[in-house]
């Protein structure tokens, strides 16, 4: 059995996700922005790491087949299946200061939950549900968000969303995952965006699959996986 629900936008979420199950994120309708950053709930100082993530796969961007490291060298899922085909980790999250300069500062009192909710405040709220603060932000990944660098290396954002576009996660260790709904913070909108974000969770327990161990980089990540956990096979990929 699978649970399903929606985020509506401008939203955060947070879940523990175990070993082998799936989170399956969709664009509803187009345009949703889905950020996310990765913990180790066992120990929490274990978090995402995109400059890795990035260099140890030779990759930009990340799509079907890329694995997603912490910075002890683990792998916290692997991008299981993905039909937009790009998602950046470059870019981080917006703030208060931006959103209320792009779309006009418009919070909970004033507007209930159609307020201008920021990614960084939207962090922080989920953080502070395990304890964690501003020293425990990390550079995060957000999905559903392609974004090309010039010779210069100006970032623009070329493509936001694309409706009944998904992308699957399937989970190598335990995994907390901290989501939110906010703008890119390269969005150029000039209306706050109102995109929901589709949540899927499959309960049912599989390894990495074989798209994501091509790379002998992934092998060893998954190798050190395994010796985390003292798992059977712990020599082999």
């Amino acid at each position: 059995m699978t649970y399903q629900t929606e985020l509506p936008a401008g939203s955060h979420w947070s879940l523990i996700m175990r070993s082998g199950t799936a989170l399956t994120l969709t664009d509803i309708n187009g345009g949703v922005n889905a950020a996310a950053l990765f913990y180790n709930p066992e120990n929490l100082l274990e978090r995402y790491n995109a400059p890795d993530t990035l260099k140890c796969q030779h990759t930009f961007r990340l799509t079907a087949g890329h694995c997603l490291y912490s910075d002890m060298g683990r792998i916290f899922c692997g991008i299981e299946q993905d039909s937009f085909g790009w998602h950046e980790t470059v870019c981080g999250s917006s703030n208060a200061a931006q959103i209320a300069e792009q779309f006009g500062a418009l919070d909970y009192q004033q507007a209930r939950n159609e307020r201008h909710q920021n990614g960084y405040d939207s962090f922080l709220i989920e953080l502070a549900k395990y304890g964690l603060g501003k020293r425990d932000m990390a550079a995060n990944i957000n999905f559903f968000a392609k974004v090309t660098a010039s010779d210069e290396g100006d970032l623009t954002l070329e493509q936001q969303g694309l409706a009944g576009a998904s992308v699957t996660l399937r989970f190598a260790m335990d995994t907390l995952v901290i989501l939110h709904t906010c703008p890119h913070p390269l969005s150029a909108a000039t209306q706050y965006p109102r995109q929901a974000l589709g949540i899927q969770l499959d309960p049912t327990r599989q390894p990495l699959p074989e798209i994501c161990l091509q790379r002998e980089e992934n092998c060893r990540g998954l190798h050190n996986n395994k010796l985390y956990t003292l798992a059977e096979g712990a020599c082999e990929c």
